[in-house]
């Protein structure tokens, strides 16, 4: 399975709403805990990837370039960018995928202490 694969499926996941049942609640904490370790690490290997992109034949051809100073700086730096646009837009989304989760995670702990709470309070009258 590629990362796209991979991060289009917990993507699918992470889109799905949860109810407040605290069962479910922890049911969906306890599956998207491992989302967020996963994320991280292919966050860093698209990092790598994108690295590894950016520094193969690719530079080699904007040193070319800029051997015969056509190009500056910065036109050479959006073109390195635009060469790996999809590495950069994999590391964009696993960024962001990985913050979700967390999020997500964070949002459901509200959640289920809220739910305890009312229970508490529906048990001692207060």
């Amino acid at each position: 399975m590629t990362l796209q694969q991979e991060a289009q499926q917990i993507q699918d996941y992470l889109d799905i709403t949860c109810s407040e049942n605290p069962e479910e609640v922890l049911e969906r904490i306890r599956s998207i805990m491992p989302y967020i370790s996963r994320t991280a690490f292919m966050l860093a290997e698209a990092k790598k990837a994108l690295r590894r992109k950016k520094a193969s034949e690719i530079s080699n051809t904007i040193i070319n370039i800029a051997k015969e100073q056509c190009l500056s700086a910065k036109v050479q730096n959006t073109l390195i960018d635009s060469i790996a646009e999809e590495e950069a837009y994999l590391v964009d989304w696993l960024d962001r995928l990985n913050a979700a989760a967390t999020h997500q995670v964070d949002a459901l702990r509200s959640i289920l202490s809220y739910e305890r709470e009312n229970l508490r309070l529906n048990k001692t009258g207060y």
